[in-house]
């Protein structure tokens, strides 16, 4: 059975989050701030953000979520990409990356210029910087010591116009 890409429901929090500890993105008692991300997004009130999942033979496997940067024009953030430690290196990731990618392009420019990520600088997400260079983002910023000492952000960037580069 192929993938298929939708909008995440209410019954996928649980997956979501349990992903995200899989991964060693967050601890499990890092993950309760999801609940009001996608409860916003649920209900409406955060009705500019979007929450996508994954499926692969009936069971969420991955999942993204992005919202337009405050105080900017045209500027998207992903703020959350995850695949499941069992389906990584398939390209789960790129899919859905690609996914939120054509849906922020399909809003047209004056919408969505940019899309940028931030990860962390240490040797764990090598691989996750790695993942963001392949599908033609570029290193932006490195803000020293965001996260921890030795643990600076690093941002990526990618604009979304076809015309534009720089």
């Amino acid at each position: 059975m192929a993938e298929t890409i939708r909008t995440a429901t209410a019954a996928d929090i649980d997956t979501i989050k349990q992903i995200a500890v899989d991964t060693g993105m967050f601890g499990p008692d890092d993950v309760g701030f999801f609940d009001g991300m996608i409860g916003g997004f649920l209900d409406g009130t955060m009705d500019d953000n979007f929450w996508l999942v994954v499926e692969h033979e009936g069971a969420v496997v991955a999942a993204a979520y992005y919202a337009p940067e405050p105080f900017s024009d045209g500027m998207w953030n992903l703020y959350f990409i995850s695949v499941s430690p069992q389906h990584q290196s398939h390209g789960t990731g790129g899919r859905l990356l690609d996914h939120v990618e054509q849906q922020l392009r399909a809003s047209g420019s004056e919408s969505a210029r940019v899309l940028i990520v931030e990860t962390s600088s240490t040797d764990r997400f090598a691989r996750t910087r790695e993942f963001y260079r392949r599908h033609g983002y570029d290193e932006e910023a490195r803000i020293r010591q965001f996260y921890g000492p030795d643990d600076h952000k690093v941002v990526f960037w990618k604009s979304l116009v076809a015309h534009a580069r720089s």
